[in-house]
């Protein structure tokens, strides 16, 4: 058996302030050794610029390190033309296809792994398992795969295969679901007072299909049903839920640490995340004075999360070869209501 690839040390994964990696940054990734990266427009200019920032974000901890990026397709998508494909939104082009949902989501997912492979981005925060509804919050809404449990999950499984077959991993968000909520996590604190019954039926019952995948992230949200006081990320509750209900096994990451739904400085923060049980805290702003409270609060990865981490990071690979210019055609003629036509 061949040993183990190195992980690093620390129980966070941080994001950078710019295109370039700077002397202080990297010092800092060096002496912390985080779990892994996360890229924002910000770190966004050029492909030539994108894959030098990766590999020296890669330099800095000595090893292959894994970097996250959110590249949705529509809204939420960090990479944008000219260099990259733009993408209507899930929701209006799940609803327009119809039955093709998920072979459109799919194809979509492969034209997206396969730009981000070209990069060295080998992690995307993708799929997202959340129910649209009619109180779910614009900010989310059109990010949904579709309307109900049923399709959510098969467009959503779909997505998460295809990025495991092209060789990414795929981290599923929000678990434990996120539809009900109708404020916006990056300003508010959502609160949910769906009985657990009803819970089980629709907002968990994705998540639970797909709780076999590597990688996961948390929701800022208040579940009445299950611990009325915290939100999910910091919630023993919530998390043991996750765990042991829906069944989810991999790795747990929080939900960006930053957004305003949780309270108290970072450290606090990320401490109450992670002795809820989450494995792995997300920072996102590449401030450094926040990295350091965060890293300092983060600590070292515990043993059942380095299990988990060793287990996703294994799930990485070269990925298959595709004909690009064939699924351009097919996601081309979904799109227009015809059948896709290969060869």
């Amino acid at each position: 058996m061949e040993p183990a690839a190195p992980i690093g040390r620390g129980a966070a994964i941080f994001g950078c302030a710019g295109l370039r990696l700077s002397p202080w940054e990297a010092a800092f990734f060096r002496d912390c050794d985080p779990l892994g990266f996360i890229l924002f427009a910000r770190n966004v200019d050029t492909p030539a610029q994108v894959a030098a920032l990766c590999a020296d974000l890669r330099a800095s901890v000595g090893r292959d390190a894994p970097i996250l990026i959110d590249q949705e397709g529509g809204r939420v998508q960090r990479l944008r033309a000219p260099h990259w494909r733009e993408f209507d939104p899930p929701l209006d082009a799940a609803l327009a296809a119809g039955t093709n949902a998920p072979h459109l989501l799919a194809l979509r997912a492969q034209l997206i792994c396969s730009e981000l492979a070209a990069l060295g981005i080998d992690a995307n925060c993708a799929p997202v398992a959340d129910i649209a509804g009619p109180q779910t919050h614009p900010f989310l809404r059109n990010r949904c795969y579709g309307t109900d449990a049923a399709s959510v999950t098969r467009a959503a499984r779909a997505v998460a295969d295809a990025h495991l077959a092209m060789g990414l991993l795929p981290v599923m968000k929000h678990l434990p679901g996120h539809g009900r909520a109708s404020a916006d996590t990056h300003h508010d604190l959502p609160r949910v007072t769906a009985s657990l019954d009803d819970l089980n039926a629709t907002d968990f019952a994705p998540f639970a299909a797909l709780r076999d995948l590597p990688m996961a992230m948390t929701a800022h949200i208040i579940f009445d049903a299950l611990d009325s006081d915290a939100p999910a990320t910091q919630s023993p509750a919530v998390i043991d839920y996750i765990r042991t209900s829906i069944g989810f096994g991999g790795l747990l990451l929080t939900d960006d640490l930053n957004m305003q739904a949780l309270s108290g400085d970072l450290a606090m923060r990320t401490s109450r995340a992670l002795a809820a049980g989450c494995d792995i805290a997300l920072h996102c702003k590449g401030a450094a004075e926040e990295m350091v409270m965060v890293a300092a609060a983060a600590g070292d990865m515990r043993a059942d999360t380095r299990r988990r981490a060793q287990a996703a990071l294994a799930r990485r690979g070269a990925g298959k070869a595709v004909d690009i210019a064939a699924i351009d055609a097919a996601v081309s003629a979904l799109t227009q209501g015809k059948e896709p036509r290969f060869g």
